[in-house]
């Protein structure tokens, strides 16, 4: 009666091993098969592509935004042109290629002569339409290729191409004249203002900082020429 219950035993225990060796195989095949695509894959993928658009518009207008603000933060908002801070780049841009092309060219700075008398005596509106007059006049006698900026208060600065040194104080004459030639109407009275110019030549060797202080110089001596000069005058009541 033992005999059998050996034989159950052993059939057991080898039925265990067939299963324990079948369970450890199913992995290997199960790995062979080929991965099924998830459901809904298609709508996974498309809305991954239209997230990235999404992205890609929103990175788009971004940069846009951020060049408006930076054309802003260089432009004069009463006078629409460069202001200091982007005159200054244009200068230092202007340069550089000076010193690697050879070119040359100059730098003129402008002060209008005694706008604070017509901005104490008829309002800063009429300033602000002394200032506006003067930054058109100057826009219409320059090339396209050349910079006018106002670097502040009653103060321009016009960056001219490829000017001799004679060509540019004669340029500088032009300013100061048309400038002169200027009148307006305030409280029935007609006003001119007129300007005085410096001029500093530009070249390989020179130096954005150095350019405007030389230019700033020769204005100033030549605004004190011009003291016995009418500033403002009333040409008729």
């Amino acid at each position: 009666m033992k005999k059998p219950k050996r034989a159950s035993a052993a059939k057991a225990k080898k039925g265990r091993k067939t299963s324990a060796s079948r369970s450890k195989a199913a992995p290997r095949r199960l790995a062979k098969r080929p991965a099924k695509p998830a459901r809904g894959g298609a709508p996974a993928a498309d809305d991954t592509r239209a997230t990235i658009r999404g992205l890609r518009s929103k990175l788009k207008e971004a940069e846009r935004r951020v060049a408006e603000l930076e054309a802003a933060a260089d432009t004069d908002f009463l006078l629409e042109i460069p202001n200091r801070r982007g005159f200054e780049r244009e200068l230092a841009r202007a340069i550089a290629y000076m010193k690697r092309y050879r070119a040359s060219g100059a730098l003129i700075v402008l002060d209008v002569d005694r706008l604070k008398p017509i901005n104490d005596s008829f309002g800063h509106a009429a300033g602000d339409e002394v200032l506006k007059a003067i930054a058109a006049t100057l826009t219409r006698q320059v090339r396209a290729s050349d910079v006018v900026g106002r670097l502040g208060g009653d103060e321009f600065a016009l960056l001219l191409w490829n000017l001799s040194e004679t060509d540019a104080k004669a340029k500088a004459a032009t300013f100061e004249q048309a400038i002169d030639e200027l009148s307006f109407a305030f409280r029935g009275q007609l006003v001119t203002a007129g300007a005085s110019a410096g001029v500093a030549l530009l070249g390989a060797q020179s130096d954005a900082g150095r350019a405007l202080e030389e230019a700033d110089a020769a204005m100033y001596v030549r605004k004190a020429h011009r003291r016995h000069e009418p500033r403002i005058r009333l040409v008729s009541n």
